[in-house]
């Protein structure tokens, strides 16, 4: 094995450890938290960088086995780093304007 494809699979394996981490991290934020606004923040945050890590740990993994760059998994990561928080932005501007409870220290 050469040490090209050594530190590819390490890489890989490490992008794929931290977004794993990230988006247990998301989603038990979202579990957690207590009212709607804090709960925005654990799956577009934290979970969208964790996915975002994932795919781009897939990214590297085919591409490096000989089929050419992998460029479904970009449009897939791009696409969710561009929408995450345009939604975000938008499910929060909807609370505010229903007037959904919050608690104060938010």
């Amino acid at each position: 094995m050469n040490s090209l494809a050594l530190v590819l699979e390490y890489l890989t394996g490490a992008l794929l450890i931290v977004g794993a981490l990230f988006t247990l991290i998301g989603a038990w934020g979202l579990a957690k938290f207590s009212d709607f606004y804090r709960r925005l923040h654990g799956p577009t945050k934290a979970t969208t960088l964790g996915v975002g890590g994932m795919l781009i740990a897939s990214m590297i993994f085919f591409s490096s086995r000989g089929q050419g760059l992998s460029l479904h998994e970009l449009l897939i990561t791009l696409f969710l780093f561009i929408t995450a928080p345009v939604s975000a932005h938008i499910l929060a501007k909807a609370a505010l304007q229903q007037r959904v409870r919050y608690i104060e220290r938010t």
